[in-house]
């Protein structure tokens, strides 16, 4: 597999999908934009910006999510990360990131996506870029246990109904993931 792979597929993604507001639909084209212009927008080497993939993890029921307290950024958010030369699909990159971040073994990724967001940061590249962020709805197993990984300060668990302060930027994306179960 190859770069180039991801690529399509990130280009497949975001055209076959619709989604239900404006807003979203803006960044979607926004995105395909990017995408047409950047053959290696997939990549964190990238330095005007790059896709990422994140994982809106819910529990079983349905009536929690799995965030983790970023070192970085000194917030909790949601699980995900960068694109890596290996990933042949943004759902595929998305699923091995809440993995690796969650250490659950048999997460469910649903393959179309939830979400998408721009954000300003400075990554690993040490200067300031923009993540394109393509987030997926991804369900954990009855029962699931997390263990830290080593990218995180902290991961919890928190009832949708009592989240975390300032993670008012993650409700559209759980209203989106809750509207997609309904």
């Amino acid at each position: 597999m190859s770069v180039e792979d991801l690529h399509a597929d990130a280009v497949a993604t975001l055209g076959g999908w619709r989604p239900a507001d404006r807003t979203q639909e803006s960044l979607r084209q926004a995105y395909l934009g990017f995408l047409a212009a950047r053959e290696d927008g997939c990549l964190r080497s990238c330095e005007p910006g790059h896709v990422t993939a994140s994982a809106l993890v819910l529990n079983a029921t349905a009536d929690a999510t799995l965030l983790t307290l970023h070192p970085r950024v000194g917030r909790w958010l949601q699980l995900g990360g960068h694109c890596e030369p290996t990933d042949t699909t943004l759902a595929g990159a998305a699923l091995r990131e809440a993995t690796e971040e969650s250490g659950i073994r048999g997460l469910r990724v649903e393959p179309t996506p939830i979400h998408l967001d721009v954000h300003p940061i400075t990554c690993s590249l040490g200067k300031p870029t923009r993540h394109f962020d393509v987030r997926y709805l991804v369900r954990a197993p009855v029962g699931a246990r997390p263990t830290r990984s080593a990218e995180s300060v902290d991961l919890q668990w928190w009832p949708l109904d009592s989240m975390p302060a300032n993670v008012d930027d993650l409700f559209p994306m759980i209203e989106a993931a809750l509207a997609r179960l309904r």
